[in-house]
């Protein structure tokens, strides 16, 4: 497709590159024309396509959810309601094995995670010619399809678990129990501030691993996807590439679900941490 009338270099940039809304540095708001015009917009500036796809999906899963619920039946259950009915049980299992707290919060926002992770993460197995040519053809110069490749949505996906974090942690022990849990361990009171450096860092640590870990495998992928689009010029090439595509996006179908799995336990452990009034270091 676009490989054939631009250069390897260029290809990969397009399919890198956000369809970007935002203030130039003259003060005027815009479409930005390219990569490096969207980075000058800095803070005022919308990642268009990470936002379309990352809520569409959400009210997707909503929509899904709400469907099987209101058509729930007694009796042997429909494919989709069986298929909703594993997903639900499967996450309510972990998060009981996990989190021995009394909170009516955890298992809805877990299953939440999981299920919109998931389906952000499976737009990586769409072929990445398919959508972007189709936006193309509409006038559309650029249109990323994965919003987890972009780390302004797993960040901000890790922000919101983080503030859950802290708020959780002031309100199961106390400010003063909060602080005095980042200033008194590991090792004695006499070295509070070393103590509350070295826990700041690893409470600030719980946000980066997972927002940068679930954009890092994601990012990886896309790109190896693109690569192998890269090989799509003569025949027996073009035929080995398929085989490469194939083969990846089954290998890839295991990375989409462990994501999401992994982001969702590391968000429940954290929130046990948080209720744990006597946690052990």
């Amino acid at each position: 497709m676009a490989s054939e009338t631009l250069t390897s270099q260029e290809y990969i940039r397009h399919h890198l590159t956000n369809l970007t809304f935002g203030r130039h540095p003259d003060g005027n708001w815009g479409w930005a024309a390219n990569g490096e015009e969207a980075r000058t917009m800095g803070f005022y500036a919308i990642h268009v396509d990470s936002m379309f796809w990352a809520i569409g999906l959400g009210l997707l899963f909503i929509g899904l959810f709400w469907h099987v619920a209101r058509n729930a039946t007694a009796g042997v259950p429909g494919p989709l309601q069986n298929m909703v009915e594993m997903v639900v049980e499967f996450v309510d299992e972990t998060v009981t094995d996990i989190f021995v707290y009394r909170n009516n919060l955890i298992a809805p926002l877990s299953l939440t995670i999981f299920v919109w992770v998931f389906l952000m993460n499976m737009m990586d197995l769409v072929p990445v010619d398919w959508i972007p040519q189709l936006a193309h053809l509409a006038g559309v110069p650029y249109f990323k399809v994965v919003p987890t490749t972009d780390p302004n949505v797993t960040m901000g996906m890790a922000l919101s678990v983080f503030v859950l974090i802290l708020y959780y942690s002031v309100k199961s022990k106390g400010a003063g129990g909060f602080l005095a849990e980042l200033s008194f361990h590991p090792f004695p009171k006499i070295l509070a501030p070393i103590n509350f450096i070295m826990e700041f860092i690893t409470l600030l640590s719980k946000p980066l691993s997972l927002g940068l870990r679930l954009f890092g495998n994601l990012y990886a992928g896309e790109m190896i996807f693109i690569l192998i689009a890269l090989m799509y010029g003569g025949f027996f090439v073009g035929l080995f590439g398929g085989v490469l595509q194939w083969a990846w996006a089954v290998f890839h179908l295991l990375i989409v679900t462990l994501q999401a799995f992994i982001f969702m336990v590391l968000t429940v452990v954290y929130l046990a941490q948080a209720h744990d009034v006597e946690e052990q270091h």
